[in-house]
């Protein structure tokens, strides 16, 4: 059971809960990655390439407003998002053996 920040009363709750937020990240990326396959599958009977500059670009947009709706630093948060597309634009292309 979750604990709002309000409520964790010492360091090792508060760690408890970062632990948790990590855990449900590390689930989301595993996920993230399942539909990338399925971008491979589709890509390849399309003949498609695994960089779509205009995708990326709507994709970090898309990112940098959902941030600052959301109260969290758009830089940050389209640093992050830039490096996780470079790494799955990387993994389309091994996969696609490009």
């Amino acid at each position: 059971m979750s604990k709002s920040p309000a409520e964790c009363q010492d360091m090792s709750d508060l760690r408890a809960e970062i632990d948790r937020i990590d855990e449900a990240l590390v689930a989301l990326l595993a996920e993230r990655t399942r539909y990338v396959d399925r971008v491979v599958e589709v890509k390849t009977a399309l003949g498609l390439p695994a960089l779509i500059e205009a995708r990326v670009e709507e994709v970090a947009s898309r990112v940098r407003s959902l941030a600052a709706a959301s109260g969290v630093d758009a830089d940050f948060a389209e640093r992050l998002w830039r490096m996780m597309m470079d790494h799955f634009i990387a993994y389309e292309e091994a996969k696609l053996g490009r």
